[in-house]
């Protein structure tokens, strides 16, 4: 019997079967804009030979206006109906099912041709939209429909309508962006006109045998947005008008509240979709922050849906499905909802991938294959670099051991395990540990090797990290202590502390000297203290007493030597989150500061180089978080004498913890040895 009944049973539509409930959600990879069809075939293909049964694709423009930035992909013409064809057909070779999302992006289309309901800039935009009249939303409707038309001549089972998040129909359906006095706007039946007519018109267009997903909003967390009632209206209509299923959309990207990142609750918003099952007759999806088959078995098991959507899971593994179904859970690597390397490289216009899986949206350029030569190889250091290069090398066959001088493998991340919020890097380590035992590595743990150690390998691997940098601020050595102290929890903290250093770890810092009880493992409590309500309750789900973070444990001082906004250079999707979250707490932050000396009085510092405005911050604990250094001794020594060896990770390049670059490149390293 399955782990997961629930999860893995089919779900028949009627025209066609669906082999199990599991979706993969939308994600815009900037994949189809690099050209390359063969390599958005393979994208697809791999997710489809792993086992999901049905996959939505990014965001396809209907027409140049709608597109979420000049140039975004469409089907506009007969050669990008050829093109998508080579997606379909390798999926459906492999087993699967595709639907190409229809995405119009209204006020949030980075142009100046931009169209919307009403000529209201989007605060995630530079450009003001232009207000459509009635020849111009007809001529949208018709694109729209067009669009459905080539997806099915293009070989898709399906598509889905983009109704939420925020984008162009749910543009019209809020009064918060809806400003009309037409039949397209003033009463909820006006403005929930235009993605009925939408649904209705594709059912007409594509026939009775094609699946229409329609993504709906089923709590939009900003302003005026929609109340539950109508949010279940819509969705009654949007059946009748001839949807297959309807899929949950979670918050406008301008909404003030995180929805996907890894401090949000798993399954975070199940709940909401489960108010919505028995009031509509066709399957509903649930989605956001699903990302283990126990989790995703419980929301189906629980009546949360009929059917989950995972999205950035299967950018972390492929084989997720696959993996669940033969009892494997344990190796399926997870995804931790960092962004760093999926939605942080999508808006900024890079190809999207994975910090946990670089070969994510590479499947084409990273191909781990057997080696025609088994090799003894040494990785020393049981970081996220060392473990992703002695992984890979292992499933090439080759004869790994890796070493470390700590008594357990994971090197840095066991360190970001304990920071309220990053709940899911304990995860991370234990599909870390979970992969080297199923490959038979051999882990030396406890032991610091030396270059005499290493001798009768084939190749050595060096990933010994970093080490804290030392700021030599006067005073340090007896009134600081060091990051790594605090978080190992080696060192007492007092009530007033004063961070030296606002990058990732300053704020990782931070969030762990302010925070008694992660809200990431209490739903109710992280919605108290983000101002989430229930959407039946309070109009789009804002509570009105807005956020309630509970009172912060210490009072922390967060500094930097930059004359820059504190947080600045954090992950493009996730930084305002982290700002924010210590905003709620209380943390001042201050920058362009000259770190004078530290003494019984506290931290002496003054502003900007001529050291002006001298100040004291009163303090009972000094924690250092100015950077590292890489730790290149083993590689020095081994160069010394000749050896030669592979620098990988931060003992290549020392930034902040940064995974995503460290496992990009033991994985590229190890694919080619």
């Amino acid at each position: 019997m399955s782990n997961y009944p629930h999860l893995l049973a089919p779900l028949d539509l009627g025209f066609t079967t669906l082999k199990n409930r599991v979706l993969m959600g939308s994600m815009h990879t900037n994949l189809e804009e690099t050209g390359d069809w063969n390599r958005v075939a393979e994208f697809y293909a791999t997710r489809a030979r792993g086992g999901v049964s049905l996959m939505v694709t990014g965001g396809m423009a209907p027409n140049r206006e709608g597109g979420v930035f000049p140039g975004a992909a469409g089907l506009f013409n007969d050669k990008d109906i050829a093109n998508h064809r080579m997606v379909t057909d390798r999926v459906h070779e492999a087993g699967g099912k595709i639907a190409m999302q229809i995405l119009h992006a209204g006020r949030y289309a980075y142009g100046p041709e931009c169209v919307a309901p009403s000529a209201i800039k989007s605060p995630i935009s530079p450009f003001p939209p232009k207000e459509l009249d009635e020849e111009g939303i007809e001529k949208q409707i018709a694109d729209m429909v067009t669009a459905a038309l080539r997806a099915r001549e293009a070989g898709y089972d399906g598509v889905e309508v983009m109704g939420s998040e925020g984008y162009f129909l749910n543009q019209f359906i809020a009064a918060h962006t809806n400003k009309r006095t037409d039949r397209w706007g003033g009463s909820y039946e006006n403005r929930i006109r235009l993605p009925i007519e939408v649904v209705r018109r594709v059912r007409e267009a594509v026939g009775p045998d094609f699946i229409v997903i329609y993504r709906l909003s089923m709590i939009d967390l900003v302003p005026n947005g929609s109340s539950f009632d109508e949010v279940v209206h819509l969705a009654q209509e949007i059946e009748k008008a001839g949807a297959t299923i309807i899929n949950t959309g979670i918050g406008w990207h301008e909404a003030r509240i995180p929805t996907i990142a890894t401090s949000v609750p798993r399954a975070a918003f199940a709940w909401v979709t489960k108010k919505l099952m028995g009031k509509v007759g066709i399957p509903v999806i649930t989605s956001n922050r699903i990302n283990t088959p126990e989790v995703a078995e419980d929301v189906l098991a629980t009546g949360c849906a009929d059917m989950v959507s995972m999205a950035r899971p299967f950018l972390a593994d492929p084989d997720f499905v696959a993996k669940a179904e033969a009892g494997k859970a344990a190796l399926i690597a997870p995804c931790i909802a960092c962004n760093q390397a999926c939605l942080d490289h999508t808006f900024a216009g890079k190809v999207s991938s994975c910090l946990v899986n670089p070969k994510a949206c590479y499947e084409t350029e990273i191909v781990v294959t057997h080696a025609e030569a088994a090799k003894k190889i040494a990785v020393v250091g049981a970081g996220p670099a060392g473990l992703a290069a002695a992984i890979t090398a292992a499933q090439r066959g080759h004869d790994v051991t890796v070493f470390d001088a700590a008594s357990e493998i994971g090197g840095q991340l066991n360190m970001a395990k304990q920071v309220p919020g990053k709940e899911e890097f304990h995860g991370f380590v234990d599909w870390f540990r979970a992969m080297v035992a199923d490959l038979g590595i051999t882990v030396t743990l406890g032991r610091r090797v030396g270059a005499d150690d290493l001798q009768g390998f084939d190749e050595v691997i060096v990933a010994t990290g970093v080490v804290p940098r030392d700021p030599g601020i006067p005073g340090q050595e007896t009134h600081a202590v060091s990051y790594v102290d605090v978080l190992t929890g080696r060192a007492d903290v007092g009530k007033r502390v004063a961070v030296i250093g606002a990058g990732g770890i300053g704020f990782d810092v931070a969030e762990f000297l302010v925070t008694k009880d992660s809200p990431t493992e209490s739903l109710p409590d992280w919605m108290r203290e983000w101002g989430v309500s229930d959407p039946a309750e309070h109009r789009a789900g804002l509570a009105p007493e807005g956020p309630q973070p509970d009172k912060p444990a210490r009072e922390v001082v967060l500094l930097q030597r930059k004359p820059e906004k504190p947080g600045k250079r954090l992950g493009k999707t996730t930084g305002w989150i982290h700002r924010a979250g210590l905003q709620m707490k209380g943390v001042q932050m201050k920058a362009g500061v000259n770190y004078e000396r530290i003494d019984d009085e506290g931290l002496h510092v003054s502003y900007g180089e001529a050291r002006e405005r001298p100040e004291v911050i009163a303090c009972d604990t000094v924690v250092l978080c100015a950077g590292q250094l890489s730790e290149r001794s083993l590689a020095d020594a081994l160069e010394a004498r000749g050896v030669a060896c592979h620098v990988i990770g931060g003992a290549d390049v020392a930034a902040e913890l940064d995974a995503k670059r460290a496992i990009d490149q033991g994985v590229r390293l190890a694919a080619g040895l």
